[in-house]
């Protein structure tokens, strides 16, 4: 039997939340419940034993388009 969660959403979160719902035509609850299972299946994932293949996360933010190759610059300042 399903559970009643009540969870509390910063105003923007829960707005987006609400129209990436009306976008797939579903409701925002069972857009939680997709992202909840997604997000513990992924933990619960198997491990591979090589931290970085077991540390694998993406990040979806704008960022300078030749971050590629000038990390370093921007990781550590600029050469001079």
């Amino acid at each position: 039997m399903p559970l009643r969660t009540t969870i509390v959403l910063p105003s923007r979160l829960k707005a987006m939340a609400v129209a990436r719902a009306k976008d797939q035509g579903i409701s925002f609850g069972e857009l939680v419940r997709r992202a909840v299972e997604k997000h513990v299946q992924q933990a619960a994932g198997p491990k591979t034993g090589d931290p970085f293949w077991d540390n694998l996360t993406s990040y979806d933010v704008e960022s300078p388009a030749d971050l590629a190759a000038r990390h370093d610059d921007y990781l550590y300042g600029a050469k001079k």
